[in-house]
């Protein structure tokens, strides 16, 4: 007979936590879904120093779920909330000063080791692009490429949270940022930069500078691609890459409804006024599994991004739907692609797509 839910969280109310309870008695058991022989779910842990401890008991759930009749692959991720990352302290100069107007540069901002920028864009915010980006960007690092990860989203950086990474970047000699490295992929942010809950009170200049320091200034080292995670919307920081940065090609991510799409295609009007090739679009939230009863629900419309992909004659790259693992994944600072299951592998075979087209 095949488990169920209620049987799998049956079985791991067997398994005691160091401390007291069962990872069921504490709720900290989240997206269970059973899928034939297959089983996922996540262990949600309340601080940074609580996940490490529970490590041995993600492992140990693993196993005892596996080792249920009619299980033939599990798949378990550990998240917890990460820490906020320590700033200078108060009086002390920081290392390197982000932002201030570009200086003039008669050259192409694109970095010399970088052999191809990928831009990843949207009309609209909301959407999972950045979701997107980094999930691509270590899906194509476990295919074997040299990646890296540049969060452009300057007014909502992101990345850092997704990567699980926290440590402000250093700079050697107050010019050159030294990247910092997660999921096999190198990493640049603003949001590395300055406390989580300050905003970047910044005008177009300001805007043009950072983008500029972050390509150049960046030890970005031998890529082979960099994957650029744009703001929403056809702004100064799209435009100026585009101008300047010898990008190879974009993609455009859209949820399937009318609003959305009218916004993703001003996007796709952008970057082909721009003369940036458009590599194909992506429909993300594209439809809801419900994890307890197998329901199907299109929420935001199905099929939108497809259909507008034929009519425009732009590449359809895939559909990828809501997904709490996939939330829960980003949150926790691991993305889902660095795991495995259905997320896992829909972004592999994305990332397969851009690998055989020479793009990345």
């Amino acid at each position: 007979m095949p488990q169920t839910r209620d049987s799998i969280l049956d079985a791991l109310k067997r398994l005691s936590l160091p401390d007291g309870g069962t990872l069921v008695e504490r709720d900290m058991v989240r997206a269970l879904r059973v899928d034939g022989a297959q089983v996922s779910f996540v262990i949600e842990a309340g601080s940074e120093e609580e996940g490490r401890r529970l490590g041995p008991v993600r492992q140990a759930a693993e196993a005892l779920v596996k080792a249920l009749p009619g299980v033939d692959t599990v798949t378990v991720a550990l998240t917890a909330p990460t820490k906020e990352r320590p700033q200078p302290a108060q009086g002390e100069p920081p290392s390197l000063k982000i932002g201030g107007h570009p200086k003039p540069q008669a050259g192409s901002m694109k970095p010399a080791s970088v052999a191809r920028i990928l831009t990843v864009g949207s009309g609209k915010g909301g959407v999972g692009k950045s979701t997107v980006s980094s999930n691509l960007a270590v899906a194509l690092a476990r295919a074997g490429r040299k990646v890296g990860l540049l969060d452009a989203d300057i007014y909502g950086p992101s990345q850092p949270r997704m990567m699980g990474v926290t440590q402000r970047p250093a700079s050697p000699d107050g010019k050159t940022i030294l990247p910092l490295h997660n999921h096999g992929v190198t990493l640049m942010s603003l949001g590395l930069m300055l406390p989580e809950d300050q905003a970047v009170v910044w005008r177009g200049p300001m805007l043009m500078g950072a983008l500029q320091q972050m390509l150049t200034q960046v030890a970005w080292g031998e890529l082979d691609v960099l994957i650029v995670d744009l703001p929403p919307g056809t702004g100064d920081v799209a435009m100026t890459l585009c101008q300047k940065a010898e990008v190879t090609g974009a993609i455009v991510v859209s949820t399937p409804q009318d609003v959305a799409l009218l916004d993703a295609k001003k996007a796709i009007n952008m970057f082909q006024s721009l003369k940036t090739p458009i590599l194909g679009l992506i429909e993300n939230m594209s439809v809801y599994h419900c994890p307890n009863c197998g329901h199907e629900e299109h929420i935001f419309g199905h099929g939108g991004v497809r259909d507008e992909a034929e009519r425009l004659g732009i590449p359809f790259l895939g559909a990828l739907p809501i997904s709490l693992d996939t939330r829960l994944a980003g949150d926790g600072g691991t993305p889902i692609a660095a795991g495995e299951g259905a997320m896992a592998e829909a972004y592999a075979t994305l990332a397969a797509q851009l690998v055989e087209g020479g793009m990345a």
